[in-house]
């Protein structure tokens, strides 16, 4: 007895070609919204990198009796730095504290010599920039702005922005030091 119809050893060329139709519709679909989970990732990543450098320029402020700073821009957009002020406008300038070269890190470990605690230069992962310039933090753990090398105290807080690809994150610093990552 012969059999007609439908042999049961594989798919036809009809039933592959709507399988596969139906794989590159769902691609399709899937793949801008893996890019924006993946940037929304990465902006989240360089926003949490800025906040752990203030909470650890804080805590080294309080932990060794000094004024240090985050500078923001330090020395371009996308470049921070977290330095040991000196007291000293013309060695706490820009040109002279973000340079590696001048101030390397790691410090000579030298008690005597100053600065001790400049970190290294980092860069804003992923093409970030920071609204807020320079962020200065005293012994007692409050923490101040500073414009034009004047350090005035925050109104109620200062929110600096991390931005990337029209995306922002922003980091709320109080007064009293306290760091929040919004």
């Amino acid at each position: 007895m012969l059999r007609q119809g439908r042999s049961d050893r594989g798919f036809s060329l009809v039933e592959l070609m709507f399988t596969v139709a139906f794989a590159a519709t769902l691609m399709a679909i899937a793949v801008p919204v893996m890019k924006d989970v993946s940037d929304t990732s990465k902006l989240n990543g360089a926003a949490r990198e800025v906040e752990r450098e203030l909470q650890s320029a804080r805590m080294k402020a309080v932990s060794a009796n000094r004024l240090l700073r985050v500078r923001f821009n330090c020395p371009t957009a996308g470049q921070y730095r977290t330095i040991e002020y000196v007291g000293s406008v013309a060695v706490d300038n820009a040109t002279n504290r973000c340079s590696a070269s001048a101030y390397p890190f790691p410090a000579d470990n030298d008690v005597m010599t100053r600065p001790n605690y400049d970190g290294p230069v980092r860069l804003l992962p992923y093409g970030g920039t920071m609204s807020t310039n320079i962020i200065e933090f005293h012994p007692d753990g409050t923490a101040y702005t500073v414009v034009s090398n004047v350090v005035t105290t925050f109104p109620t807080s200062v929110t600096g922005t991390v931005t990337r690809k029209s995306r922002t994150k922003s980091i709320t610093i109080n007064g009293a030091g306290k760091i929040q990552l919004q």
